[in-house]
């Protein structure tokens, strides 16, 4: 892959699908700035070279074209000395220079249009590189909280069944004691005086109803 198909494919990059994708999103949206980084550097040092093949090109340019002008000039002074052999041949020097002149200059109109899309492409990195680095911020704090709240959410279930548990221990205990209170207090609690006359009461109807029956057996 070129570097500008590498650039490409940065710029496209959607960190959202990255971040649902990865494994260690931290990890992974460190190490996509650390790329764009990395691939910025070797933009600037494109761009840098370019430039300068550029200056290189429009000086070879102006230097063909002075040479051809210098060979007008002594075409000119050999046709004002009478020798049109030497004017023809500085005429001809001039226009090979003229052509190598045109040469160069196409070639460094394509290297400035070379120049100016890489100057397009880093500033277009460099304003991709600033918004990532604050979107990484932003997704590394929400999965921060996110990792917070799920283990906030976490202990609050297990203190919330700790707490169910405990409490529904505590009511076993609690009725249970009342259970046992109640019983000892059937056993514990002495006889009292209304209990003692309900008891000879009782006893009394007892025996009547007994000596009824007899009465009636002896009637027979």
């Amino acid at each position: 892959m070129t570097l500008l198909d590498r650039v490409s494919t940065l710029l496209r990059a959607n960190l959202n699908d990255l971040v649902e994708k990865a494994e260690d999103p931290e990890r992974m949206l460190k190490q996509v700035v650390l790329d764009m980084e990395n691939q910025l550097l070797q933009v600037k040092t494109q761009v840098a070279i370019a430039i300068a093949d550029q200056h290189l090109l429009e000086k070879k340019r102006a230097d063909h074209a002075g040479q051809a002008e210098e060979w007008r000039r002594k075409a000119e002074l050999a046709v004002k000395k009478g020798n049109d052999d030497l004017a023809r041949a500085a005429l001809e020097r001039s226009l090979s220079q003229d052509e190598l002149a045109a040469g160069f200059a196409l070639q460094a109109e394509d290297q400035k249009h070379e120049a100016d899309h890489l100057r397009d492409v880093l500033r277009k990195l460099e304003q991709k590189l600033h918004e990532t680095r604050a979107k990484c911020e932003m997704l590394v704090a929400e999965h921060r909280r996110a990792k917070v709240v799920g283990r906030a959410a976490k202990a609050r279930g297990i203190v919330g069944s700790e707490q169910e548990s405990t409490i529904n221990r505590m009511k076993s205990k609690v009725h249970g004691k009342s259970a046992e209170t109640a019983a000892a207090n059937e056993v514990l609690t002495p006889e009292s005086l209304e209990d003692k006359f309900r008891a000879l009461e009782s006893t009394d109807r007892v025996e009547a109803l007994l000596n009824e029956i007899k009465s009636r057996q002896s009637i027979n």
